[in-house]
């Protein structure tokens, strides 16, 4: 009970610093960049009137005009409108969800820092964020492992199953499950909140997201008019973590079934456990469930699973 209350504890430690340190880089951007767009906005709000006052507009004077204005609007400043009713693309909400893209590495690219000092933050701040991010996502997998994974299959193999086809059949359980409710159910959302998004325009933002690919022609929140759009780019914060890390889940655990199955060794392939450098015997948040009950092994994987403190392992189940 003492090692579960540690692990826990541990992990609990690792979401929040997570959450402050997103919160220090959201003020940080938010000071070095807001004023810079400021600036840039007034100037637009300038450029735009001397155009209207120009008698005769050239050729290359529209160009210049042209130029600048699209320049501009890659930073989220448009002279279509009154710069007095725009929304702000560095406020404290935006720019949280501007370091948590940065540190997801996700990075979908509709914001982007305006000066120099803002850049050379960006940098210093993916260099700490992005494996401290790698590093909260591996701990919260780790301590799902159990309650999602190798319970699951236990009680699969409790109920009559072989080992391999209950390790099939609880992935394709696990992957159903994901894309329920991590690509419809979001993408049906978000195409009822985004006024300009279909449903398919959801599940392809969704995919984009969870991928890691981050094109960033579609990206939530960035309406002006959006009701809400704090808390909406908040909860879209916490649907990228929360995504990501089931993502993580869904991969590890068909690698697990594929070093049960033998494609890792038959493509010659690192196994799950090298790969992670035996992490589940080991893992970054200890984990204890000190009265379950463990799939039948043998020889010294059963002598290993015995060990005070140690977790049930995917690859050690009794293949016959």
């Amino acid at each position: 009970m003492h090692s579960a209350g540690r692990s826990w504890l541990l992990l609990t430690g690792f979401i929040l610093f997570y959450i402050i340190y997103l919160l220090f880089g959201a003020l940080v951007f938010s000071s070095i960049e807001r004023p810079v767009e400021d600036k840039l906005r007034q100037d637009m709000e300038t450029l735009k009137q001397e155009f209207l006052n120009q008698s005769c507009v050239n050729v290359a004077s529209l160009e210049r005009f042209l130029v600048k204005v699209l320049t501009a609007n890659k930073y989220g400043v448009s002279v279509l409108k009154n710069s007095s009713v725009q929304a702000s693309s560095w406020d404290l909400a935006s720019s949280m969800f501007f370091a948590n893209t940065l540190v997801t590495t996700v990075g979908y690219g509709h914001n982007t820092p305006l000066s120099d000092t803002g850049k050379a933050f960006s940098i210093v701040y993916a260099l700490i964020g992005v494996p401290f991010t790698m590093l909260v996502l591996t701990a919260c997998v780790q301590r799902l492992m159990y309650p999602l994974v190798m319970a699951p299959v236990g009680l699969l193999q409790r109920s009559g199953m072989e080992p391999r086809p209950a390790t099939i059949l609880h992935f394709v359980l696990l992957l159903v499950l994901v894309v329920l409710f991590f690509f419809v159910a979001p993408a049906a959302v978000f195409s009822a909140v985004e006024m300009t998004w279909s449903f398919l325009d959801g599940v392809y933002f969704c995919f984009i997201s969870l991928c890691t690919i981050g094109l960033g022609d579609f990206v939530p929140g960035t309406h002006p008019m959006q009701k809400y759009r704090p808390l909406y780019q908040v909860a879209a914060m916490v649907y990228l973590f929360v995504g990501l890390m089931m993502m993580y889940l869904l991969l590890r655990t068909f690698h697990k079934m594929a070093d049960l199955h033998g494609l890792t060794t038959f493509f010659q392939l690192p196994r799950c456990e090298e790969s992670d450098m035996d992490d589940d015997r080991e893992p970054i948040v200890e984990n204890g469930h000190p009265n379950h009950t463990t799939p039948h092994v043998r020889g010294k994987d059963a002598s290993k699973l015995l060990e005070p403190g140690s977790q049930p392992s995917y690859n050690t189940i009794n293949k016959g």
